[in-house]
């Protein structure tokens, strides 16, 4: 974008509506003198009054700093060499802790990413969304209970006198990020930061969740800061958008213009951002690698003194599936539709019941010590590449345990030409393995995940969620990443996931699962031209209904 552009575009705004608040050439750094990193360069940006402003970028562009800067939430080892944070008359870059106590949850407030770690464990619904306003309002017990409930039904929390005793744990994700919302309106704050609000959660709860945003936005006519790096939430939720990089805002304007005209390299590359291509072709007569007939797994209810079984929850109910050789089975559904506990039933990492054949040989009776061998042909890539990593081991160390374990006549030079092989196969560098995962990206930290499992030359790879941690463009890498490795080694995956824009570029084969039975399977082209069930379709309408305009923008 031009320097006349830009003004031009932010004059227009700024001559509209007042800013609630304006944030000019904020700078944060990490570190002092000439080991100082600054994350956040000369950033500057104005939310009006009831307006909802996006800051969009991938992660380590600086957006959440940016954000969190205004309440001042930044960790311990930031710092602010330069920059004002004005709030009405207020700087809150130089603002007393007392002040800003003040602000905090009563003015501006703020959802975070991960609901499940955001909320206190040991505390119940009630006390959590009630503790805020009797801080900043002296509300007594009573009141505050009314008003608890009140905010409840408003985030549509299904009966939500219920709720109030229960704990987090005991609550969805979906769930979980509307008790969220709702402590984080209990004070009718003047400006809400939303922080990647969905990204934990599935598809058709993510739509509820931003419609319930927008709906409340519109209500109560507060201002809105919503952090993500995802540009069809953008042009769906917001008015204006900020685009970062590098902590620097490389464009900015209203959010139709940024998306019919994007001005820079790096705005384009978001829009484009998004899984591609279609997957292997399974070759004629592919060896079966993986089969299951009616696979149960259930787990007894029991009450009473005696703690007697009176019923079952059926989390994967009757449920087969035949996996070839180069071949992908996604199996997709909701939280708590089974996906996992399926996964893990097939690996034999939890009872079930029902015939499972590993290579044409029955082990859904084997022991963990008959499963040992099989181990190093069985493999799994997690969800979250930040938690399935050790921080405490070097990369070589984290990717060569299942070698020492499996393959004892290595080496260690042997072991460490191994893994760095695998490094270099996942697109990293051999002398990778010396460092630790804490100065990986969160893509590459991905990577060694997979290194981690294709180092022992699996025939099976359950992958669950790999791709819903991050970026959108490092998805698509992360997919094509999937994609060459299958073609090269043949190898047969079952795809975890609610990601239904990911499942098309990687999957031959869907299964739709829903409380533990199959709703729907079929070819995965066939199941997303013509959609049979009205679940399959509620999960396509979601997914795609925020993929379209993606689409629509890159090809303006």
């Amino acid at each position: 974008m031009t320097r006349s552009t830009r003004a031009r575009r932010t004059g227009e705004a700024m001559s509209a509506k007042q800013p609630l608040v304006d944030v000019r050439n904020l700078s944060i750094q990490f570190g002092q003198g000439e080991t100082a990193v600054e994350a956040v360069k000369g950033v500057s940006f104005h939310i009006a009054k009831g307006e909802i402003v996006a800051l969009v970028g991938e992660s380590g562009s600086g957006k959440t700093l940016s954000a969190l800067s205004i309440m001042q939430l930044l960790p311990p080892a930031a710092r602010l060499p330069a920059g004002e944070i004005l709030f009405g008359d207020t700087d809150l870059a130089k603002a007393p802790e007392a002040k800003l106590r003040d602000i905090r949850g009563d003015k501006i407030s703020i959802v975070f990413q991960e609901p499940m770690t955001s909320l206190n464990p040991l505390h119940t619904i009630e006390k959590q969304v009630g503790e805020i306003m009797k801080l900043h309002h002296g509300l007594d017990d009573v009141t505050a209970r009314v008003r608890v409930i009140e905010l409840l039904k408003k985030v549509g929390l299904a009966d939500p006198e219920k709720r109030l005793g229960a704990y987090p744990h005991q609550l969805s994700g979906g769930q979980r990020q509307r008790v969220m919302i709702a402590m984080a309106l209990a004070n009718e704050p003047d400006l809400l930061i939303a922080d990647e609000p969905t990204t934990a959660l599935d598809v058709t709860i993510q739509a509820q969740i931003l419609e319930l945003l927008k709906a409340l936005q519109r209500e109560t006519g507060m201002a809105m800061l919503l952090i993500t790096h995802d540009l069809g939430i953008v042009r769906r939720m917001a008015d204006r958008v900020y685009v970062m990089n590098a902590g620097e805002v490389v464009e900015e304007g209203a959010t139709e213009d940024v998306f019919k005209a994007p001005q820079h390299a790096y705005t384009r590359h978001l829009l484009s951002a998004e899984p591609k291509g279609q997957p292997p072709v399974v070759a004629p007569g592919a060896p079966v690698v993986l089969e299951t007939e009616d696979l149960r797994v259930w787990f007894p209810i029991k009450r009473g003194l005696l703690q007697k079984t009176v019923d079952h929850v059926k989390a994967v109910d009757g449920l087969t599936l035949k996996l070839r050789a180069g071949e992908t089975i996604a199996v997709v559904g909701e939280s708590g539709s089974g996906k996992t506990t399926l996964g893990l039933a097939l690996l034999r990492l939890i009872s079930s019941h029902g015939p499972i054949a590993y290579v044409g040989q029955r082990i859904d009776a084997f022991n963990s010590k008959q499963m040992r061998p099989l181990r190093r042909q069985m493999q799994v890539v997690f969800q979250d590449p930040y938690g399935s990593l050790s921080p405490r081991l070097s990369v070589g160390q984290i990717i060569e345990e299942g070698l020492t374990i499996q393959n004892k006549e290595l080496s260690a030079e042997q072991r460490r030409e191994r893994v760095g092989q695998a490094l270099r196969e996942v697109g990293l560098r051999a002398e990778d393995q010396d460092r630790y995962p804490h100065e990986f990206s969160g893509g590459q930290r991905q990577r060694i995940a997979i290194a981690r499992a294709m180092v022992l030359e699996p025939k099976f790879v359950l992958l669950d969620e790999p791709t819903s941690a991050l970026d959108m463009s490092v998805q698509a890498q992360i997919v094509d990443l999937l994609r060459d490795l299958q073609k090269r080694h043949g190898l047969a995956y079952l795809f975890i996931s609610h990601d239904l824009k990911v499942v098309r570029a990687l999957s031959n084969y869907i299964v739709v699962l829903k409380n533990g039975k199959v709703v729907e399977e079929g070819p995965a082209a066939e199941v997303f031209a013509n959609p049979r069930e009205a679940y399959t379709k509620a999960l396509l309408a979601a997914a795609f209904d925020l993929a379209v305009v993606n689409r629509a923008a890159v090809a303006t």
